[in-house]
């Protein structure tokens, strides 16, 4: 049954309330997708805290970052199938792969002799992940009804904040007493459970319609974007850095021409008719995303200028995604301001960069210092997370009825390569100033500056975007 043959138990012009979304009629369905994310999302972060063990243990420091780049570059293509897998195999069978797909990943990993086994885990897991995430968004419009919408596209964002609470917990556990495969053994039990319970409570059929055909060059453009931009990254040199981001940009640059000239894409084609909302809501949406990824190097911040520990710095950089997370749940209600929301939220967020502009390189370990950090990052977070549901909301209803499952796919396929560009970009930016192994405090307060101030550029350009995604 589709959502449009479905009716809330509150009235329809508006959005109704959490009860509704959780109460028995579609309480399984919000909590199964929800639960996509928050699988995919606890992951990233149990990955990220245990690399340092895998290291010690299995050796290959010389491919750490691959880690990451192999996992984003393969959720990203993972991602950009997720329509065609749902028009084939339908919500419940295609749920069921991509948790049985990170299950296997999951496994490898954790039976890895080596980092070369490893990194094939990751793949593995990255393809099962993507798929996942964004399952779990496009299904919002198959299994619910519009009125919920918002709601749910809050709930399934806020998993973001719930996987920094456990992910880095997990993973720390387990690398605490020198288990850390048993950390991604953990993840095992869950994504069985949801693999056959929580499958269970979607539609079970195919959701109507031709079966779509992946797009394959348009797929390969894009991963091959994200892969150039996260390898150059690693390098200190900026040479290598500039190369790696003129030859992405290029790619991109292929990859949108290659969109708009086809009729097997990844974004609707709406994106590029005379109708110019949707694709501001997609440039709106990936500058904020841009913006979130300065997080990448809070933890180092933390432990270094604000004297933290690891695990207390670890939880610094995770007051951002409580922030996005309180955002998103404080605003999706409020589906009758959504324009106002969705111009104000980028505001906020230049306003919490603005803040770590200025606390974040300060060399102190007070409780004032860190707690203006922590507001810098809230606020920061905050803005996105406000904005987030209504964003995702918009590009819904903007695409076409042709278009729906590919528009719900195509907001994954968004965040995740933003994410990959932000996180690289970050780097650039780091390693460009100074960052390094030993570096001193001074340049490592330089390079803080540099960053906060560079990324402010993002919610500043989301401000004029936002103006045309929000009509």
């Amino acid at each position: 049954m589709t959502a449009t043959s479905q009716e809330p138990t509150e009235a329809t012009g508006a959005t109704v309330g959490w009860r509704v979304l959780f109460g028995r009629e579609h309480g399984p369905v919000a909590v199964t997708l929800a639960a996509g994310v928050a699988l995919h999302a606890v992951n990233v972060y149990l990955a990220t805290t245990i690399m340092p063990s895998v290291v010690d243990d299995i050796g290959g420091a010389g491919l750490y970052a691959w880690a990451t780049t192999v996992f984003v570059f393969a959720s990203v293509l993972g991602s950009a199938g997720a329509a065609a897998v749902l028009g084939a195999r339908g919500p419940r069978s295609s749920y069921r792969f991509a948790a049985l797909l990170l299950a296997v990943g999951s496994a490898v990993c954790a039976l890895a002799p080596n980092m070369v086994v490893l990194l094939a885990g990751r793949l593995v897991q990255g393809l099962g992940g993507g798929l996942l995430f964004a399952l779990s968004y496009a299904m919002v419009r198959i299994t619910l009804h519009e009125a919920l919408w918002p709601r749910a596209m809050a709930l399934v964002s806020a998993m973001w904040g719930v996987a920094t609470l456990v992910g880095p917990a997990l993973g720390g556990i387990c690398a605490q007493f020198g288990a850390w495969r048993n950390a991604f053994w953990g993840l095992l039990p869950f994504l069985l459970f949801f693999a056959f319970w929580g499958a269970a409570r979607l539609p079970k059929g195919r959701t109507g319609g031709s079966t779509p055909r992946i797009p394959w060059m348009s797929v390969v453009l894009l991963g091959l974007a994200v892969l150039v931009i996260s390898a150059a990254s690693i390098s200190s040199r900026l040479a290598v850095n500039a190369a790696g981001l003129v030859v992405a940009a290029l790619l991109f640059i292929g990859w949108l021409r290659r969109e708009r000239g086809t009729t097997l894409r990844l974004v609707p084609a709406t994106a590029f008719g005379p109708d110019a909302r949707l694709r501001f809501v997609y440039l709106t949406m990936a500058l904020l995303v841009l913006a979130s990824t300065v997080e990448v190097y809070i933890p180092y911040f933390g432990q270094r200028l604000q004297g933290l520990g690891p695990l207390a710095a670890g939880y610094l950089g995770a007051v951002l995604a409580a922030g996005w997370t309180l955002g998103s749940i404080a605003c999706s209600g409020m589906s009758h301001r959504s324009r106002t929301i969705i111009g104000i939220s980028p505001v906020f967020t230049l306003v919490g960069l603005a803040v770590l502009f200025f606390a974040g390189p300060v060399h102190s370990g007070t409780v004032a210092a860190i707690a203006a950090v922590s507001v810098g990052l809230l606020v920061l977070g905050w803005g996105i997370g406000m904005g987030w549901p209504h964003l995702l909301t918009q590009a819904l209803r903007l695409a076409p009825d042709a278009d729906q499952e590919l528009a719900g796919s195509s907001v994954t396929t968004i965040q995740l390569a933003a994410t990959a560009f932000g996180s690289a970009l970050a780097g650039t930016v780091a390693n460009v100033v100074g960052f390094s192994d030993g570096v001193a405090t001074g340049d490592l307060q330089t390079t803080a500056r540099w960053m906060f101030g560079l990324f402010a550029f993002a919610p500043l350009a989301a401000v004029m975007t936002a103006r045309y995604a929000r009509r």
